[in-house]
């Protein structure tokens, strides 16, 4: 990890990690193929927010930020 950002605004009980983008080789089943990678961590409160919750929320930001197109919805 290069660097991570952290979002945290008070009273909210999450916080979201960015880090450096970089182009990873990734493997597609067949060839690697080069990709840009955004890591992401979510970090929170779990008497308040569900697993399932969190793990929806990281899914559907990596799907917009993987087709920024979606942004706009």
């Amino acid at each position: 990890i290069f660097f991570i950002f952290f979002i945290f605004y008070p009273p909210q009980v999450a916080i979201l990690g960015v880090s450096k983008s970089s182009i990873k080789p990734i493997f597609n089943g067949k060839k690697f193929k080069p990709r840009l990678m955004l890591p992401l961590s979510l970090s929170y409160d779990h008497k308040v927010i569900d697993g399932a919750d969190g793990a929806w929320f990281t899914t559907t930001l990596s799907q917009i930020l993987s087709d920024l197109r979606l942004l706009s919805l």
